[in-house]
């Protein structure tokens, strides 16, 4: 086969079919930026391993709207796939290698096919790709070897999922290669969550290898976690004349590993008092009936964050019927309970062994204060909590006023997020 040069992979993709899906992907006002990112990505590839047939993937982080914390208790979510994203240049290659280059990284990632065993030490890259390949096996799936370009603009240690979209990203490619892309999405998102639960030692739900691999605006109903059920949710944000806006409060991004454990482990352990195994089990009449006992067993805040799961768990529904009835202001009020309970309930804002640093808390109290003022929107915790962003949603004219405040205030960065429809995918796959 011949290998092309970067010449000619350039000319592959110059097409008003490329220009067409990014688009799609990402917005007009976006297509001249997108299509140099992934020229230079090309270019990349091409400097570090030489010609060949590359191939495009392209895997977006997500925003949760509703459901924090949830998942991993049977409960329900509204997500969404979003415009930040991790793309790929790939190449399948004989060799049982897959080498993977990540941009602004100097390592390469390496490792063989066949060791599929954890690695003492490993760094979360090199564990997340052994994972996902012990995954396929584990599945009885096909794997290979590739070499890869990677580039992203999912912000790391944010609660946007920098690594299931890198997770997706992986398993995107070797569904392409090597399984004829029949890999479904819940087993993609399965083989991710495998991924960082055996081999990266997170303790993570399916939330949000779910929402990078499907795309869109989305409800998850995790009541059978094996098979969970996905409702699409067309609805339109900017339609509202409102932007999405994540906010980065400049957190310690220390080790949260025990922190994010905590909550299902506490959840779980007021099911158990109650005979059952998880949360969506249970019942407000049960636990207001045995709370004295609950206090004994589990402790005060076990409660509080089981309290949230139930009052979540509708939340999501209500949050569903609030945008398919168009009833915006009330979709606004169920994201300001969402956050308040997430705060006071669920307690995930930030560390009880680090009170001195509270960006989040400090953030959000900025915004509400900007909000209240101005008699618009709404904003609370996004993704696990405890450091990272926070997710405010407000009317467009207030977007640059908001964000020099932010930038005088707090000193971090701002992004202006999008719901995107597309989810991981090889774009060769649009482009034929």
């Amino acid at each position: 086969m011949q290998l092309r040069t970067v010449t000619e992979n350039l000319e592959q993709y110059n097409t008003e079919k490329m220009n067409q899906l990014l688009v799609e992907m990402y917005g007009q006002e976006q297509v001249e930026y997108q299509l140099e990112r992934y020229q230079q990505l090309m270019h990349n590839y091409h400097q570090q391993f030489g010609d060949g047939n590359i191939q495009l993937f392209s895997s977006p982080g997500r925003s949760e709207i509703g459901g924090n914390h949830t998942d991993h208790n049977y409960g329900k979510v509204l997500a969404t796939s979003i415009n930040l994203d991790t793309i790929s240049a790939a190449v399948p290659v004989d060799e049982p290698y897959i080498t993977i280059v990540s941009e602004g990284y100097s390592e390469v990632y390496k490792i063989h096919t066949s060791e599929l065993e954890p690695v003492a030490g490993e760094g979360g890259t090199l564990a997340l790709i052994r994972g996902i390949v012990a995954g396929f096996a584990q599945w009885g799936l096909q794997v290979g070897g590739f070499n890869a370009y990677v580039s992203t603009n999912v912000l790391a240690a944010s609660g946007l999922s920098s690594s299931a979209s890198f997770e997706m990203l992986i398993t995107s490619i070797l569904n392409t290669f090597y399984n004829n892309s029949q890999v479904d999405i819940v087993n993609m998102a399965r083989i991710g969550q495998y991924a960082e639960n055996k081999f990266w030692n997170k303790p993570s739900g399916l939330l949000d290898q779910m929402a990078c691999a499907h795309g869109g605006l989305i409800a998850i109903d995790f009541i059978n976690p094996k098979e969970p059920a996905i409702q699409h949710v067309p609805y339109d944000f900017n339609a509202q004349g409102y932007e999405m806006v994540i906010v980065n409060t400049g957190g310690n991004h220390a080790d949260l590993t025990a922190d994010y454990a905590a909550v299902p482990e506490e959840m779980k352990a007021v099911a158990e008092a109650l005979g059952h195994e998880v949360c969506r089990q249970i019942t407000l009449e049960e636990v207001y009936s045995n709370l004295a006992s609950l206090r004994e067993q589990t402790g005060d805040r076990a409660i509080l964050r089981a309290l949230h799961f139930l009052e979540e768990n509708d939340r999501v529904d209500e949050q569903v019927k609030a945008l398919q009835s168009n009833e915006w202001d009330h979709f606004l009020e169920l994201i300001t309970g969402s956050g308040n309970s997430s705060w006071k309930w669920l307690q995930n804002v930030y560390q009880d062994s680090h009170t001195r640093e509270q960006s989040i808390s400090i953030a959000l109290a900025i915004t509400e204060i900007f909000l209240k003022q101005h008699h618009a929107g709404a904003c609370r915790v996004h993704g696990g909590g405890f450091a990272g962003v926070i997710l405010t949603i407000l009317p467009k004219p207030l977007v640059s006023e908001y964000t020099a405040l932010i930038e005088k205030t707090l000193g971090t960065s701002t992004y202006i997020i999008n719901v995107r429809q597309h989810g991981s995918i090889c774009l060769n796959n649009y482009l034929n």
